[in-house]
């Protein structure tokens, strides 16, 4: 019976981790590229003045995606709580 429920208990986290995977790789996809933005920004001497800014937003808004998909999976849980007996 605990192997039933374990794999029940498996399922469950298995299908909070897959909940908006695709918004987890566009925020992380726009950390990287506002990271390497930010740096040719600072570190090349003929890099447009824009650039250094421009990379800041874009790490913003790739963490911003990462606050949204933690916040829906929050939601997620609290509506719909483990439950061994189902």
């Amino acid at each position: 019976m605990s192997d039933d429920l374990s794999a029940r208990r498996a399922a469950y986290v298995a299908t909070i981790r897959g909940m908006h995977r695709k918004e987890r790789l566009l925020g992380f996809v726009a950390c990287l590229i506002g990271v390497l933005v930010l740096i040719w920004g600072r570190e090349v001497a003929g890099a447009p003045a824009w650039a250094a800014p421009t990379g800041l937003l874009v790490i913003g808004a790739g963490w911003r995606l990462f606050a949204y998909v933690i916040v829906r999976r929050t939601r997620y849980v609290r509506t719909h709580p483990f439950d061994p007996q189902s």
